[in-house]
């Protein structure tokens, strides 16, 4: 079974965890391509996808919801995934709208997504402009980086889990 992990990723943070997932299938016994959702030009041959997004603003970057778009019947077609990427900061203070585009949840919701996820995002290690350099000075360095590996671990093993027909099996986090 051969999967395609696409992601949208402005300054690498989402891109990461788009290779966690793509890794953990592997491990999983599944073929896994990891590749930016700009250069993906057809879904053929694959068997499931996995998008991701980094959230800005309560958008998805553009290349995202340009696949999304162009590849709307392929992807309503397949068994597929989707998670955003981005909160930051401390988590008591998260608002769900601004990590799930209410258009893109609709959207995928209407594909048939199997299921969207949001998991925390990382501040830019070398902010550029006042916005960016605000941002990394108001986020308390404890929350700086709010990706939590073992939780992205265990949501690509429990999509391997439903792919390979696994589901009973105990998940286990690599």
């Amino acid at each position: 079974m051969r999967v395609l992990v696409a992601y949208a990723s402005k300054r690498g943070s989402t891109a990461e965890i788009a290779e966690a997932i793509a890794g953990t299938l592997r491990r999983e016994g599944l073929k896994a391509d990891c590749i930016g959702a700009d250069h993906v030009e057809s879904l053929d041959g694959y068997d499931a996808v996995i998008l991701g997004c980094a959230v800005y603003m309560m958008h998805w970057r553009g290349e995202a919801r340009h696949l999304l778009r162009k590849q709307r019947k392929a992807l309503a077609a397949l068994p597929f995934w989707v998670f955003s990427s981005g909160p930051v900061g401390d988590p008591e203070k998260d608002d769900p709208k601004w990590a799930e585009p209410p258009k893109i949840v609709e959207a995928v919701e209407k594909l048939g997504a199997r299921e969207h996820v949001v998991f925390g995002g990382r501040v830019p290690e070398e902010p550029h402009g006042p916005i960016e350099k605000a941002m990394v000075s108001g986020t308390p360095s404890e929350f700086r980086d709010r990706r939590d590996w073992d939780e992205i671990r265990h949501w690509a093993v429990s999509i391997a889990r439903e792919l390979t027909g696994d589901r009973d099996q105990v998940l286990r986090p690599h």
